[in-house]
């Protein structure tokens, strides 16, 4: 018996149980997108499945909605799957563990995917069910959103009909979102290079962790520390009192998640350990003093016994131990190199860049510096950069340009995706609130998002469409503390199966 098969309504909590059982974050989609292709098989329903593995399955209208418009029920299938530093999810191979408590459902150690695994339940409950009223359905399921919308990118839309579609993709319920920014991957890629220094160097590894992180859009207005940048402006300002050579710099998973841990390895003279140390700690307290709201864990390690913790630079020709059995290397970051990057990721934007002077609250323009890795010639920058001002997201991307060039380096643009603008007469919309209004007995808020939804990309590919996002009430996603409230989706379905009433 499954963790949540007691709870109504049973179809909806089914699916959802389903498919967190099946492996499915970004670029890891097939087995999701073949299970869905099976259920529009064993249903007898007509289906696409395309080289990118989104799924679209169709629907007959029930009795008296033989007639009516066509409607898009939209979603993703992929995950952001983040987890605990102790959880031994492999996301690869295994399902999610989930655990339903006080009305709430969560994953034991890892995110839940409640973004999107909610949308994709809700369709396939519909497509399932033989007595819920609604017009003929087009129900699209895309792969990939969280890493660049790519899905919604790739697929051909001349086969869909409908120009009403209902996005199951925001996480506030009584929320009606109508608009959203745009947005795009940027990676600066700064060239390195490493050198045997004169004298073996004391490897040091230093860590920011314990951040809160976050959804990059829709949380970025909380101007939470980012590890990446914290990071590096810890290295440059421990560069005042102790000299070092960088070894390497990472952090991050994804270039829409806040950053929530950086690390970088660093080779020093061994007699400066106190220095870096004390440096480390005095830097920490400025953070700590900044940040003390929004990131209250926060905390800077240095770590210098790392005989066990030196992964890909572990090489026997450049590590040995000392007298002390400390670990030492001789090939590092060239003096310059160093520079370069420390100062170059100093300079990269980040966080804020303007807030909305039409619509109050929300951020116009922002950026996050999601990913940093280095390999053996370079170091590279993963930024998620959105607006909905398509000349203010260039100018972002032409900043980072300028960066990584100055830096003898060069700049990789991806998943290039439009604004969803707002449209002022929507029927759909109308309905909606007029739902709501029914159900709940109040009005629900109309809203514009700072992050990206997929509706913007189908707009721009299905002209006249009339879109509206919606969802039920989920914390902290994109994170492994992601819940899903069980009584916010009881409701939001409820509502759902209202408005395919309604659209008749």
């Amino acid at each position: 018996m499954g963790v949540l098969s007691n709870i109504e309504p049973y179809g909806v909590f089914r699916f959802f149980e389903e498919i967190c059982g099946i492996p499915h974050g970004s670029s890891d989609t097939k087995k999701i997108s073949d299970y869905l292709v099976k259920f529009a098989i064993d249903k007898n329903l007509r289906y696409i499945q395309d080289e990118s593995n989104n799924v679209i399955i169709f629907k007959d209208g029930t009795a008296g909605y033989e007639d009516s418009a066509p409607v898009m029920l939209q979603g993703h299938m992929d995950m952001v799957c983040e987890k605990d530093v102790d959880c031994d999810i492999d996301f690869e191979r295994d399902g999610l563990r989930l655990v339903l408590e006080d009305g709430v459902i969560s994953a034991d150690g890892t995110t839940l995917g409640g973004d999107d695994g909610i949308a994709v339940a809700f369709a396939l409950a519909i497509l399932d069910a033989d007595d819920i009223p609604h017009p003929p359905i087009e129900c699209v399921f895309t792969v990939d959103e969280e890493i660049g919308m790519l899905g919604a990118a790739a697929i051909d839309c001349s086969p869909l009909k409908s120009r009403i579609m209902l996005n199951l993709d925001s996480e506030d319920e009584g929320y009606l979102l109508v608009s959203c920014a745009g947005g795009a991957c940027a990676t600066c890629h700064i060239p390195v290079e490493y050198e045997n220094a004169e004298d073996d160097h004391l490897v040091v590894k230093i860590i920011v962790e314990g951040l809160t992180g976050g959804h990059s859009g829709v949380e970025i207005i909380k101007q939470r520390a980012n590890a990446d940048k914290q990071l590096a402006r810890l290295l440059y300002n421990i560069g005042r009192d102790v000299p070092y050579r960088l070894i390497s710099i990472q952090g991050g998973l994804k270039d829409n998640a806040i950053p929530n841990k950086a690390e970088a390895y660093v080779g020093i003279d061994p007699e400066d350990v106190d220095n870096f140390v004390k440096s480390a700690e005095k830097n920490e307290n400025i953070l700590r003093h900044e940040f003390g709201n929004t990131d209250p864990e926060l905390v800077v390690k240095v770590e210098t016994d790392l005989s066990d913790d030196l992964g890909s630079y572990n090489n026997a020709d450049d590590v040995q131990n000392d007298m002390y059995g400390r670990t030492m290397i001789n090939r590092v970051m060239t003096e310059k190199s160093s520079d370069i990057v420390i100062r170059s990721l100093m300079m990269m934007p980040n966080g804020i860049q303007k807030m909305s002077n039409d619509i109050e609250g929300l951020v116009q323009t922002s950026l996050n510096l999601g990913i940093l890795n280095t390999t053996e010639d370079e170091v590279t920058a993963s930024f998620s950069v959105r607006s909905s001002v398509q000349s203010e997201k260039e100018n972002l991307i032409d900043q980072l340009r300028c960066v990584s060039v100055s830096a003898g380096g060069s700049l990789e643009v991806q998943g290039d995706y439009p604004a969803w603008e707002y449209r002022h007469d929507s029927p759909l919309r109308d309905i909606m609130v007029d739902v709501f209004e029914e159900q709940y007995g109040r009005k629900p808020v109309i809203q514009a998002i700072h992050a990206g939804v997929e509706c913007g990309l189908f707009a721009g590919k299905m002209p006249g469409l009339d879109c509206v996002s919606f969802g039920p009430d989920m914390k902290n996603i994109h994170t492994s503390r992601e819940s899903m409230d069980v009584a916010s989706v009881q409701r939001t379905w409820r509502y759902t199966l209202g408005i395919l009433e309604k659209l008749k």
